[in-house]
């Protein structure tokens, strides 16, 4: 019985003896003071009591189990099949709401409220009898299914619980969509040994690898356990990593096609580590900005780029006008703080506002128009170079890219090493560097790797190369001693 209708019943059970005293005492004149005050500390300590039981195993928003009942219930389920009946496996459904955090921003935490009790509603009436659901977490939810025979059975389950929740739901007179990420997670048949908590964990596992997929299900495998420990070593690994200073930076040289000299570097960073060398930047960088870890990262890398230009720039006076590029990840490009730390890495080194170039990618810029133009504009003010980098592999609508306040736009390098296939692809990059003139833009093409690639972007009249044909990344030592020969392509 749910704590309200419970102390309803309380209420008119005190109620009909408070009367039934009273009415003793017109008759008799006297009432009787014992037994009404047991009941009465007898009735409010049981009220109590269930009511820490339903805070303790019930959630109080929708009225189902939450996750400490529901790994009792799924404990003493596996329990049972392990005793009795033919051999079948149990099986845990976890499901996410997505976007569910911003139906809560946008509509406020009352109707999120209400969507919840309707989504929990919809999920109980897709599951069997004796399967049982549990909300484990803001908008998520778990469902236990026993006595599985095959896996095709629980993907029967997960079909018609996501058809329900992908139907409308109205709330003050608005349709609402929701769609719903689902991990599910299959004890085997012949070891019902397994622990629930590990069924559940392993259940959220394959949920964040279906939506890592874009997959509206996905089982889960052993591959993705092993998957998860390996993230969890890198990510521990990388934030010793970052005290430990393991990191360092490449520079790629950047080469005017109309003089074949180098005008920047790109600067690239790198990870040694200890005892498994060189590791990719496409596995830590992932992890570094999903974590968080890409911030103090990220401020490293922009200090020491300016910090080693300054240094090229005395050492070399005639390449004083070099600028160096360093690439800003999602999280820095919407961290607060940015402007303040970029101009706080300038006067430390005492850096050339004009020679430092900030590279935001085109997915970047279009994830939100306006915050970004609003960003660029504040960093276009400080007289920084500002580029858009791979240009051509996101989504930009021709409608912004105008209104973006940036200086370069880098083709990317999928569409230069294609250059040489036919004119099709010749044709989508004259079209970008057509696109970037127009629009006031010098242009890079990265991935520059042939004589061939480099003469028919001359004759498109791109104005920057940068790629393995003129020089793969190189330590700072290797490009002072590139900068000492003064090479020319």
């Amino acid at each position: 019985m749910h704590p309200k209708r419970l102390a309803l019943t309380v209420a008119i059970a005190l109620g009909s003896l408070f009367l039934f005293c009273w009415g003793l005492f017109l008759m008799a004149g006297w009432v009787p003071f014992v037994a009404p005050a047991l009941t009465l500390f007898g009735t409010a300590g049981c009220v109590i009591s269930y009511r820490v039981f339903h805070v303790t195993y019930y959630d109080e928003l929708t009225g189902l189990p939450n996750r400490t009942l529901f790994l009792k219930q799924a404990q003493k389920r596996i329990s049972t099949l392990s005793q009795q009946g033919p051999p079948s496996s149990v099986a845990i459904l976890f499901l996410d709401l997505n976007r569910f955090k911003v139906i809560n921003e946008s509509f406020g935490h009352r109707v999120g409220d209400q969507l919840l009790v309707k989504a929990a509603n919809r999920i109980k009436a897709c599951i069997p009898t004796q399967g049982s659901v549990a909300r484990v977490g803001g908008n998520e939810f778990a469902v236990l299914l026993p006595r599985i025979k095959e896996a095709a059975r629980v993907e029967e389950i997960a079909d018609d619980v996501q058809a329900a929740l992908n139907q409308p739901i109205t709330l003050n007179e608005q349709e609402l969509f929701i769609t719903t990420s689902v991990g599910i997670a299959m004890s085997p048949i012949e070891d019902l040994v397994i622990q629930p908590d590990t069924l559940l964990r392993d259940a959220h596992t394959a949920m964040y690898r279906a939506k890592a997929l874009g997959k509206p299900r996905q089982l889960f495998t052993t591959s993705m356990h092993n998957r998860a420990i390996s993230r969890l070593q890198l990510e521990s690994e990388l934030r010793q990593g970052i005290k430990r200073q393991e990191f360092c930076l490449n520079y790629q040289p950047i080469i005017s096609l109309e003089t074949g000299q180098i005008t920047g570097f790109e600067a690239l960073v790198r990870w040694q580590h200890p005892t498994q060398g060189f590791v990719s930047p496409g596995k830590f960088i992932p992890v570094a900005e999903e974590t968080g870890l890409i911030i103090p990262m990220g401020r490293w890398i922009l200090a020491e780029a300016c910090r080693q230009m300054k240094a090229w720039h005395q050492q070399f006076p005639q390449y004083s006008k070099l600028i160096i590029g360093v690439n800003l990840s999602s999280r820095q490009f919407t961290h607060p703080n940015l402007i303040e730390e970029i101009e706080q890495i300038l006067d430390e080194t005492q850096f050339d506002y004009h020679s430092l170039k900030l590279e935001i990618t085109e997915s970047m810029a279009m994830s939100d128009v306006e915050s970004a133009i609003d960003m660029l504009l504040r960093l276009k003010k400080m007289n920084l170079t500002l580029s858009i980098d791979d240009f051509g592999t996101g989504y930009s609508s021709l409608s912004y890219l105008h209104r973006f306040p940036t200086d370069i736009l880098k083709v990317d390098r999928s569409f230069v090493s294609r250059m040489e296939n036919g004119e099709e692809d010749a044709e989508i990059v004259k079209t970008i560097i057509t696109l970037g003139h127009n629009l006031g833009m010098a242009v890079v093409a990265e991935g520059v790797e042939t004589a061939s690639q480099l003469s028919m972007l001359r004759e498109l009249q791109c104005e920057y190369g940068q790629g393995y044909f003129f020089a793969k990344p190189m330590s700072a030592k290797d490009a002072a001693e590139l900068l000492e020969r003064s090479p020319q392509w």
